[in-house]
């Protein structure tokens, strides 16, 4: 087993152990090991089931068969190490209770007590032949550090010696990758207003178009960390407009998708603030839209840097729907819905950073999807996080949605898709990626024959910018409104659906199944004043 901790000294150790059946391959010079591979290696990995992708570590993690001896499991990985177009080859790293895979680099995160003194700090990093370090403005005396070339799986042992050993040491943790998971749930705009869908009235929205008599957003940015987000979309283009555009991996400012898959972010920036001016509107069709594009890994340092930048570059909001793989919520029996899924240092310092020096010290709103396991979302650490506000997900019948998280953590709901059977509509109408690339290739049935818009988004995915619009229409009318008085108008103006089931506590008035209830826009924005 290899050993880490979050949270220092003092936090959780955790385990990873050495799988036999998962490999884990580099590539080299920016390319993926498929293509890095010479011809036996590629006819190697072709034969292999491939796991998971960690694209901008171009590193790729596969199967080998179960049927394979131990001795032939072995020749793979001989073969692999002998074949010199490859950064590295070995077995991979795995939650325990899952077998989930894990990745570690070289680069580790560390975090000096304060009063530390720079030889003290010097001293440690020569000792320790850390051959590269940078300084991260967001959290005082940290560092990323490059360890030493061929450091390998040491890098455990060398990173809980240091947080053990030495006082001067905070926090110190090795940079390791998760799988990113975008929280949809399933392949109209019923949420904004009561309308009728087939002939049927549908009346369980958030109360989104009474309050655009109060405020539309002007004046406010929203940041959608995703994948990519067709910033040419004209509902992106009007109105609030692009600010700020930023893909953390390349660090350029295009953030436009490149992949056949990279369509998530286009969907989830239109349900915040699509413009209105064409097919969608979003909650907030007058925010301006900040789109961060961030394909890395989970648990990687521009995961951090990312909302550090959005912070920096004056986000009021910050939606997230992605986050560690949820369980299948079909099957109770699934081992994730009881795995925790921590939540790395570096992460929570970033989170911390934006929550309380964002929006020139009042702190930028930060939403995140709570999960579409049906599992508790206060095993998830990034949802769960004291510095974001976990949104689930209810129906277009006014309850929870099969798939949604649950739990103490949860704040609110917004309305979004369900399983096909329960729900009577699509799912959410926003915008995609134009020209048929994205989720919609063009076919009226789902939304839009030229494909701009989608007509079935969906997950907790949808609810979570939902939310985020809704914080930008409160900070438009009252821009002086703290963090507190955000969360808390939030709780106060939630309508409580679903009372029969939703076992709403007497005293707090919360659900585990919906937090404070479904947000009601106009009832918050009316109530976003400090006079």
């Amino acid at each position: 087993m290899y050993e880490f901790k979050y949270g220092g000294k003092s936090g959780r150790k955790q385990q990873l152990a050495l799988s036999d059946e998962l490999v884990v391959v580099g590539g080299s010079r920016n390319r993926a090991p498929l293509r890095a591979a010479r011809e036996r290696s590629r006819a190697i990995l072709e034969g292999l089931t491939p796991v998971a992708d960690f694209r901008d570590a171009t590193v790729s993690v596969f199967r080998v068969n179960e049927t394979l001896s131990a001795t032939s499991k072995r020749d793979v990985l001989t073969d692999f190490k002998a074949d010199n177009s490859f950064a590295f080859a070995g077995n991979c790293l795995t939650e325990p209770n899952t077998g989930q895979p894990v990745v570690y680099t070289e680069r580790v995160f560390i975090q000096f007590q304060p009063g530390t003194r720079e030889s003290a700090i010097n001293r440690i990093l020569r000792q320790k032949r850390f051959v590269g370090v940078r300084t991260l403005r967001y959290a005082d005396n940290a560092y990323v550090l490059q360890g030493r070339k061929g450091l390998g799986r040491d890098i455990f042992g060398l990173t809980m010696d240091l947080l053990e050993k030495n006082g001067d040491i905070r926090l110190c943790h090795p940079e390791l990758l998760r799988p990113r998971h975008n929280k949809v749930a399933f392949p109209l705009q019923w949420h904004l207003r009561e309308t009728s869908y087939n002939g049927q009235l549908i009346n369980e929205h958030a109360n989104v178009e009474a309050a655009w008599e109060q405020s539309t957003g002007v004046g406010t940015t929203i940041a959608v960390i995703d994948d990519g987000v067709d910033i040419d979309h004209v509902e992106f283009r009007a109105r609030g407009g692009i600010v700020a555009p930023r893909d953390m991996g390349s660090r350029s400012n295009n953030p436009r998708p490149r992949f056949a898959l990279d369509n998530h972010g286009t969907a989830c920036a239109g349900v915040a603030c699509a413009s209105g001016v064409d097919g969608a509107s979003g909650v907030a069709p007058d925010a301006a839209l900040m789109p961060i594009r961030l394909l890395a890994d989970l648990g990687s340092q521009e995961e951090a840097d990312a909302f550090v930048f959005a912070a920096q570059q004056g986000a009021d909001v910050i939606s997230c729907s992605w986050g560690p793989r949820d369980g299948d919520w079909t099957n109770p029996n699934d081992p994730l819905h009881t795995t925790p899924a921590p939540l790395p240092d570096s992460t929570r310092l970033a989170l911390q950073f934006a929550a309380e020096r964002g929006r020139n010290g009042d702190g930028c709103v930060i939403c995140w999807a709570a999960g579409n396991g049906n599992e508790s979302v206060d095993l998830d650490g990034y949802a769960s996080s004291e510095f974001v506000m976990a949104v689930g997900a209810s129906n277009d019948r006014g309850t929870r949605s099969a798939y949604s998280d649950f739990g103490d953590a949860l704040w609110c709901m917004f309305p979004s898709s369900d399983a096909r059977s329960r729900q009577l509509t699509n799912g959410i109408w926003t915008t995609d990626r134009i020209g048929g690339l994205g989720y919609n290739p063009g076919d009226p049935q789902l939304g839009h024959p030229a494909g701009d818009y989608t007509n079935d988004f969906g997950g907790t995915s949808s609810a979570c910018p939902g939310v985020a619009g809704l914080a930008a229409l409160m900070l438009a009318r009252e821009p002086r409104l703290g963090l507190g008085d955000i969360w808390d108008i939030i709780r106060e103006t939630s309508q409580k659906i679903d009372v029969a089931n939703g076992n709403y506590d007497a005293e707090t008035g919360h659900s585990r199944q919906y937090g404070y209830g479904r947000v009601d826009c106009a009832a918050a924005v009316a109530a976003a004043s400090l006079d």
